[in-house]
């Protein structure tokens, strides 16, 4: 039997998810989209519809997008070679009008439209509006081979937020989408990451749930075995040990922080997964690696 057509399945599934959407009812969810599940267009509708009967079973959830498949592309087009350090895009001015153009414009007023097409009520800001994201520059200090500060141009780190207009539009029944666009005390924008802008802003606003879409199935350890769950002193083993690396790094570091801001639990999920949200969030399931305060198996 065909169970995606089977009304006794349907009805299984909707039980399934009815301790969750009482659970999880008023409170707040912090999503980082990016990744396969950006471009994929299937994914992408897949993506809009988890989020949009999240809010409508009376979840907040806030949306903190990345982008950096179409800030390369467009850099590429134009002649312009993209450079990174762990994980983070080395940006000067030129790379800067790129970053604001692509995030603020092209990609936050795409996945506004995307989530609005599925009966949603979404509203597009860069951490720039209500002075959301008050960025630094960010520098970083060399490894054991190098010498010097790195310097990453343009990139920023969030010194601090204000949450104002993103409470006032879940009060009006809105869905947030954000662009992570800071600006410091200079009025200078700054690129920050996705990452760090989600985690911040989910530990801020005192979230129940940090979620991550990324391309991996999860974290995974030495032999490419996805993790189910790790504690805070069992990540910081993986860092140490090389494990944790690259790209994953500024992911992993923003959960950490989340978490130990309070923040009840960080979800890195492979959004390459159809509804990987919804699997994650409403049934027991999930589609990744969950991050906690305490050792991996000690309560909830």
């Amino acid at each position: 039997m065909n169970t995606a057509k089977d009304p006794a399945h349907s009805a299984r599934v909707l039980t399934e998810a009815l301790p969750y959407i009482k659970r999880f009812k008023g409170k707040t969810i912090v999503i980082k989209y990016g990744g396969h599940a950006m471009v994929d267009e299937a994914l992408k509708s897949s993506f809009a519809r988890d989020v949009v009967l999240m809010k409508l079973v009376g979840m907040n959830p806030v949306v903190v997008h990345g982008g950096g498949p179409q800030i390369g592309a467009l850099l590429k087009r134009l002649g312009k070679q993209s450079e990174f350090f762990e994980g983070m895009r080395v940006t000067d001015s030129d790379t800067m009008d790129i970053v604001e153009m692509v995030l603020g414009g092209q990609v936050n007023k795409g996945i506004v439209s995307q989530i609005n097409g599925q009966g949603g009520n979404a509203v597009g800001l860069c951490g720039k509006d209500g002075g959301l994201i008050r960025a630094r520059k960010m520098v970083l200090e060399p490894g054991p081979a190098a010498s010097g500060m790195i310097d990453l141009g343009h990139v920023g780190e969030v010194e601090g937020m204000d949450t104002a207009v993103i409470d006032t539009l879940i009060r009006q029944d809105f869905i947030p989408v954000i662009a992570p666009i800071g600006v410091d005390a200079a009025g200078q924008s700054r690129n920050i990451n996705a990452d760090l802008v989600a985690g911040k802003l989910a530990e801020v606003m005192a979230a129940e749930k940090l979620i991550m879409l990324t391309n991996t199935p999860g974290l995974l350890d030495e032999d490419q075995a996805v993790i189910g769950a790790l504690s805070l002193p069992e990540v910081n083993a993986l860092i140490k040990a090389g494990v944790i690396h690259g790209g994953m790094l500024p992911k992993i570091r923003a959960a950490l922080d989340a978490v130990q801001g309070g923040v009840a639990s960080a979800h890195i999920i492979d959004g390459r997964a159809p509804h990987a949200l919804l699997l994650e969030v409403f049934t027991d399931v999930g589609v990744g690696t969950l991050i906690k305060r305490q050792p991996a198996g000690q309560g909830a």
